[in-house]
């Protein structure tokens, strides 16, 4: 779950991390009296999940509230990158005297994490890589052993920070790495780190990405989601527990097993190429319990989105049976009853296949198409979401 700037600021703060004072705020007016309440002189700034708000004009120094509450009005609303602007995070404006940039991350193809920084914050880290990979320091960090202030003393001395402000540097990454393993996340980013003119460091932006898996040790990492910006058929597959994500398809998608669900996905987009171009509409793995219940929770989610115009439902058996795979279908569509009103292509193989499809059968759902091979499966999903375009 990636954080608004608001969120990964609180928890900074709580983590001991320097911040600037703060208000989130809804409407002008809101923004104006926060502007009063912080001494006048304020940053406005957009709370989007994306990059480039400076550029979009989603950030804005205001010199008094007046003026501060004209910023809100033209940023409230803006639409960046594909973001509409709700909210805004309005602080304290800050003299700065130089900008740095520091990142703790999973490095996933290593298997550990990382340390980036570099004395050049403030600019596209990104771009900085590519055109200036030698102005980013790359310090692997080892899991058992973390970062003390003397690894924080040496990524950053090797990131170039100057003499003078590298032992408040450390003192800052300390912190950060704290927060980094305190709150299981994949990424704590500040750009940028600041030194302002008495030489004292504050993160002046952060962005914060939880790992949803350890969502389990942190209860109110619950509060942290943004229920206005979630798109409602992931919310309603997350409150069945179901591994679901929405896509920009016809052919909605059920698999046991995220690897078989992937390829489903691939065999469904070749397929749809010779449909008029039709797509995958999610990727939905519904493990290997895939009981009456389950399977009917996943058909309920993919059925309500409007654009999914077939089902493939692609099962191999192996702990769970074909059997009870098969089962689980026809008791899902009678549960669902007259909400199932999409074709469902079905494709089984592996334990107990025979079974399964004699069950499918004897059923005779007019809904339900089985088929013996997972192309000849894609090409039937994706032939009938083209017939129901």
């Amino acid at each position: 779950m990636d954080l608004y700037e608001y969120q990964a600021r609180d928890v900074f703060a709580s983590h001991g991390v320097p911040v600037l004072a703060g208000t989130v705020a809804d409407t002008p007016e809101e923004v104006r009296a926060a502007a009063e309440s912080l001494g006048g002189r304020v940053v406005v700034k957009a709370q989007v999940k994306t990059g480039g708000r400076g550029k979009a004009g989603g950030v804005k120094l205001a010199q008094d509230p007046v003026q501060a509450r004209e910023r809100a009005e033209a940023i409230l609303g803006l639409d960046i990158k594909g973001h509409v602007t709700r909210r805004v995070l309005v602080t304290e404006a800050s003299d700065i005297a130089e900008e740095y940039y520091f990142s703790f991350l999973l490095d996933r193809a290593n298997r550990t994490f990382l340390a980036m920084a570099s004395a050049e914050g403030g600019v596209e880290i990104e771009q900085l890589a590519v055109e200036r990979p030698e102005a980013l320091a790359r310090v692997p960090v080892d899991p058992l052993v973390g970062v003390d202030e003397a690894a924080a003393v040496e990524i950053v001395t090797r990131a170039g920070f100057p003499e003078a402000i590298r032992q408040r540097a450390a003192e800052v990454v300390v912190r950060l790495w704290e927060t980094f393993v305190a709150e299981d996340a994949t990424l704590v980013e500040v750009n940028p780190l600041v030194r302002d003119p008495q030489d004292r460091i504050v993160a002046l932006d952060g962005k914060v990405t939880l790992d949803d898996n350890a969502g389990f040790r942190h209860p109110g990492h619950a509060q942290l989601v943004d229920v206005q910006a979630e798109d409602p058929l992931e919310a309603k597959a997350k409150a069945k527990d179901l591994n679901y994500v929405k896509l920009d398809g016809q052919v909605g998608i059920i698999g046991n097993g995220a690897g078989l669900v992937m390829s489903t996905l691939d065999v469904v987009a070749y397929a749809g190429q010779r449909h008029g171009g039709v797509r995958p509409a999610n990727f939905l793995d519904i493990g290997g319990g895939a009981s009456a219940e389950v399977m009917a929770a996943g058909l309920d989610v993919i059925l309500g989105d409007p654009a999914v115009k077939s089902v493939f439902v692609n099962v191999f058996g192996g702990i769970t049976a074909c059997d009870a795979v098969a089962t689980g279908i026809v008791e899902a569509l009678r549960i669902l009853g007259d909400e199932a009103a999409k074709p469902l292509v079905v494709r089984l193989d592996g334990n107990n296949v025979e079974q399964g499809r004699a069950i499918l059968a004897e059923a005779n759902h007019p809904l339900v198409t089985l088929v013996d091979t997972m192309d000849n499966a894609a090409d039937k999903a994706a032939e009938l979401a083209a017939a129901g375009a």
